[in-house]
């Protein structure tokens, strides 16, 4: 995260406009990086043509050729960076297909089931967190602390099983495999859809919410024997006006960092979630393109995440000024 310094500010439009310049570098490199990791990892794209015995060998040369395989990495990463600002992701491998909207037709289910999952885990964790904290040592406070450590202690793969097995086998209640075609459309066909993202929501959901919520509840502990605190209540100020105003505030700063790290790492983590509910994202795309050595798609996705993680912190650091009035964009 970018430091704001406290003083004289600039206009939140600029500043953006200034992060985003500042972020391009940032992601050349890591394109660079990304890319030669992926071209000096083992493997060859076109071994699914050597294993075929109908291809000769000078037709797999020249679709080498074509694809720009045999041309050295700093000139294929030169005709992919270009390719790809200029909105031509390449072609994919294994599918036979354009990445682009290969890539695109699976993003936007992720971003449904696991925008939700991140909606839901927000929901639960801020709430209980405040909540637990400002009664320490309750019995709330301490089943609250008890059940997100556990949810926190089980990974995903295994709540994901349990869930399979009492809501789908056991109850008959909801599908443990995602659907992406509907019999309906419009507000049964989302509702529908909402039935078939129910089971990886809940799961991942419950699993970053445990984890939020510990942060909410420590930084509020840590707010609440803060001086200004003790000035506000002594002024006479409304508990609920001290808990809003000066509290919470304070303590969303770090809590907010939290979930700036932890939005791009939901997309990039619901590989294992896709796979047990073979839900068709690009989580389950990711793991088959890495089989078949697919280096464009992965490549798309994987810059696609970096891409988040730049847009995350810029999100948190405006959020930082909304959240305390003293911090500036400078």
């Amino acid at each position: 995260m970018e430091a704001l310094r406290r003083g004289e500010t600039e206009p939140v439009g600029a500043y953006i406009i200034r992060r985003l310049l500042t972020a391009v570098p940032t992601l050349i490199i890591i394109s660079i990086i990304i890319f030669s990791i992926l071209k000096l990892a083992p493997g060859d794209p076109m071994s699914q043509f050597a294993a075929n015995p109908s291809v000769p060998p000078e037709v797999r040369q020249n679709i080498r050729k074509q694809l720009g395989l045999d041309d050295p990495i700093p000139v294929q990463y030169v005709k992919w960076a270009t390719s790809w600002a200029k909105g031509d992701w390449g072609f994919s491998f294994s599918s036979r297909t354009g990445v682009k909207g290969l890539v695109l037709g699976r993003i936007t289910t992720t971003f449904f089931v696991m925008g939700l999952a991140f909606l839901l885990s927000v929901l639960i964790a801020l709430p209980i967190g405040v909540l637990a904290a400002l009664k320490q040592y309750s019995i709330f406070d301490q089943i609250a602390t008890t059940l997100a450590f556990m949810g926190f202690s089980l990974p995903t793969f295994f709540s994901g099983l349990l869930a399979i097995l009492l809501f789908s086998i056991r109850l008959g209640w909801l599908p443990f495999i995602y659907e992406t075609k509907t019999a309906h459309s419009g507000v049964l066909g989302l509702v529908e859809h909402l039935k078939f993202a129910a089971l990886p929501v809940l799961v991942l959901g419950l699993f970053q919410a445990a984890r939020l919520m510990r942060y909410t509840r420590a930084s509020m502990l840590e707010n609440v024997k803060q001086d200004y605190v003790r000035t506000a209540r002594a002024k006479g100020l409304h508990e609920r006006t001290v808990i809003n105003t000066h509290i919470l505030r304070n303590a969303l700063i770090p809590v907010v960092t939290i979930m700036a790290l932890d939005l791009p790492g939901i997309f990039g983590g619901a590989v294992i979630t896709e796979q047990i509910f073979r839900v068709p994202g690009i989580g389950a795309l990711l793991i088959t393109s890495i089989n078949a050595t697919d280096t464009p798609v992965v490549m798309s996705i994987v810059f696609i995440i970096s891409i988040l993680v730049v847009l995350a912190n810029l999100l948190a650091d405006v959020v930082y000024g909304v959240l305390d009035p003293r911090i500036k964009y400078s």
